[in-house]
């Protein structure tokens, strides 16, 4: 199975229709989303995958995108601030990771195979241990080019990979 990993799309619609359009190209059936949609009108645009979301700093409205979550139906959650999931027998933590002492103690821990966060606007992936530790990149006005990405997870070959949503 591909899982989609994307980070702070930070309300731009361009970016979010370009790496659901990835998404499909890559056959993604799941997404995980590492916090900072900023506002209730991106999750819409994830309604073909089941998509797992957390809180980032700039989500001050939750209440409106738990109900934008509520309207997509199926397995899509909304997390609070973690998830915890469990897919094709991998274990993925998500967070924002405002706290890189945070996404390092979690990591440290070896308590999942994949560590997911965003916050920092640069794409990152990385071995800790048994964790592979991946940040998908940002979509935020000021993020360099080469971090304007979003990432594969394919649970099969327990492989990570990087797609710009600039091409």
């Amino acid at each position: 199975m591909n899982i989609g990993i994307v980070s702070d799309t930070h309300d731009n619609v361009e970016a979010t229709e370009r790496a659901t359009e990835i998404f499909a190209e890559e056959g993604v059936e799941i997404v995980v989303h590492c916090g900072d949609f900023v506002a209730p009108l991106i999750p819409p645009y994830f309604d073909e995958f089941e998509l797992h979301g957390v809180l980032g700093n700039n989500d001050g409205d939750a209440r409106n995108l738990q109900a934008a979550f509520d309207s997509l139906g199926g397995e899509s959650e909304l997390h609070g601030r973690f998830a915890d999931l469990e897919f094709d027998g991998l274990s993925i933590a998500a967070l924002h990771g405002e706290s890189k002492a945070e996404v390092e103690a979690v990591a440290a821990a070896e308590e999942y195979d994949v560590v997911c966060y965003g916050h920092h606007h640069v794409a990152e992936l990385r071995d800790d241990g048994r964790t592979t530790v991946v940040n998908p990149g940002a979509h935020f006005p000021t993020t360099a080019d080469d971090d304007r990405t979003v990432a594969i997870l394919d649970t099969l070959s327990e492989s990570i990979r990087f797609r710009s949503v600039l091409e």
